[in-house]
């Protein structure tokens, strides 16, 4: 079971990321995770589906990526209308494993950073493996 305390663990230690509003991280001025509360839309779009507990939205690097998520495990991962053609995905943040979690944003991180920073991190990485 994941907290914001978690997801601010993981976003943070990725280089370069800001927290300029709680529970909104961004790499420079490009938003990649944040605290996304369901709307009335939302709510009347789920029904008896929509959940409660904390909502995070994280950006993915493209909507083949986004539906195999949902694909995936639709107990963690769900999306509404609203993000109808948008390479995002919602994630019920008590149902996410912390291993699944620190893959998500590190996804996420990585498609908002510019392309050396990334090459960097990916390089630091794979010395580490």
């Amino acid at each position: 079971m994941a907290t914001w305390d978690d997801v601010r663990r993981i976003a943070i230690a990725l280089p370069e990321t800001a927290e300029p509003s709680p529970q909104e991280w961004r790499v420079g001025d490009k938003l990649y995770a944040w605290a996304r509360p369901l709307r009335k839309t939302d709510l009347e779009a789920l029904g008896a589906t929509a959940p409660d507990g904390p909502i995070l939205a994280a950006r993915v690097p493209d909507l083949g990526a986004r539906e195999a998520l949902l694909a995936e495990d639709p107990s963690v991962y769900f999306t509404t209308p609203h993000f109808n053609g948008y390479p995002a995905v919602l994630v019920r943040l008590a149902h996410i494993g912390e291993e699944d979690l620190v893959e998500l944003l590190t996804e996420a991180w990585l498609t908002r950073v510019p392309k050396r920073l990334a090459k960097a991190y990916l390089a630091g990485r794979a010395e580490l493996d």
